[in-house]
């Protein structure tokens, strides 16, 4: 069905995947220009044909994810097998069954106290500098940024990384046969915590609620499965961009390297605001509502697009500069806030600091060769 209600201007058709597969720069100009454009952007799903829209500015962006009864995050149609195959994991959940495993989550996460988790981290940032120097790879996806988060979040749960190394790949293990063997030894693991707890974060989150209630093995699984695969990407992505985004703002890292006391915070923030590893979600409209003056139906598809709404030049100047000095710096790189706000932001951010410090301060030179593709990034220091 087409949508001919503030639909996209002449030539951006976001129901199009071609239009997803264009150049990171081209989909930025498109999105400039939907800005520009007042409340949603309707288009059609060419998949399904469906009704569709776009949020595209930072206040209708952040107003959806602040309005969880209006905007369900619960699967479409496409996410029904995999939710049957894999669980429900809390992307696929609202309300009180979502509100439930946040707050058993919330209750086990960190495990330990922060000063052993920081210096955990450190030992594991300085072995993987230490290797780079040694070995002197190539490319900074496999060896650095990918790898980090994935030994970081299994040292967390207290999994072995050599153990899902097959199945949460560092670099891959995205298609459906690696996402259910990793699903199977997520619940194993569950299981036996619950027998034998070890006071690891798996432990933590296996055990008993005060109330004697709480989520099964089923949807503690698909979290876990969740943090080690979404959550190891979000690392990945943003450290991945962070080095280009470096590498290609010289003044901006010569600044950082000056004081990264004074400046690691505020360039981490900025990486996630241009870099938006939480670039784009999907809710379903649940009530007829108005959103800035656009009636939206029950029943339609909404695509929020963070990284669209970090670039909206009525909330940040000079949006399209990487300035790590920027303050405030409201960006939407992990969600919209609301119950569904990136569960895993603070886990993300400790990993951004201490690899950064890691990298910068014994590897100054340490440059980007190539702009952030799906075969990785090319480096050299």
């Amino acid at each position: 069905m087409a949508v001919s209600v503030d639909a996209a201007p002449r030539g951006i058709d976001l129901g199009d995947p071609a239009f997803w597969r264009l150049p990171e720069e081209a989909r930025a100009v498109a999105f400039a220009r939907l800005r520009e454009r007042p409340g949603p952007v309707g288009f059609t799903d060419r998949a399904t044909g469906r009704r569709c829209w776009a949020l595209v500015r930072h206040a209708d962006v952040a107003a959806a994810g602040r309005a969880p009864e209006v905007y369900l995050s619960g699967p479409g149609p496409s996410r029904w097998v995999a939710r049957a195959l894999f669980g429900d994991s809390l992307l696929d959940l609202d309300g009180p069954r979502h509100a439930e495993l946040r707050r058993t989550v919330g209750r086990a996460f960190p495990p330990r106290p922060a000063a052993d988790a920081e210096r955990d981290l450190r030992a594991l940032a300085a072995e993987l500098v230490d290797r780079v120097e040694r070995e002197r790879p190539t490319d900074f996806v496999a060896a650095v940024a990918a790898e980090f988060p994935h030994r970081a979040l299994c040292a967390l749960l207290g999994l072995p990384p050599e153990r899902l190394h097959r199945t949460a790949a560092p670099t891959g293990g995205d298609g459906p046969r690696a996402r259910l063997a990793l699903r199977l030894a997520v619940s194993a693991a569950v299981r036996e915590r619950r027998r034998r707890p070890t006071g690891d974060l798996l432990s933590a989150l296996a055990a008993p609620a005060p109330d004697g209630r709480g989520p099964g093995t089923r949807e503690l699984a698909a979290f876990c499965s969740l943090l080690l695969t979404h959550g190891a990407r979000t690392t990945r992505d943003a450290l991945t961009h962070g080095l280009h985004l470096l590498t290609a703002n010289p003044a901006q890292r010569a600044l950082l390297l000056a004081d990264p006391d004074a400046h690691l915070g505020g360039a981490v923030e900025e990486i996630a605001r241009c870099a938006a590893p939480f670039a784009r979600s999907h809710r379903t409209v649940a009530v007829d509502h108005r959103l800035s003056g656009i009636r939206l139906a029950a029943g339609d598809r909404v695509l929020l697009c963070h990284g669209s709404a970090n670039r909206d030049g009525t909330v940040f100047a000079a949006p399209d500069t990487f300035d790590i000095t920027r303050s405030p710096n409201p960006h939407l790189g992990f969600g919209g806030g609301g119950p569904h706000f990136c569960l895993g932001a603070h886990l993300a951010r400790r990993h951004l600091r201490i690899l950064l410090r890691e990298l910068l301060t014994r590897l100054p030179e340490i440059r980007a060769t190539t702009a952030p593709s799906p075969a990785g990034l090319r480096f050299t220091f």
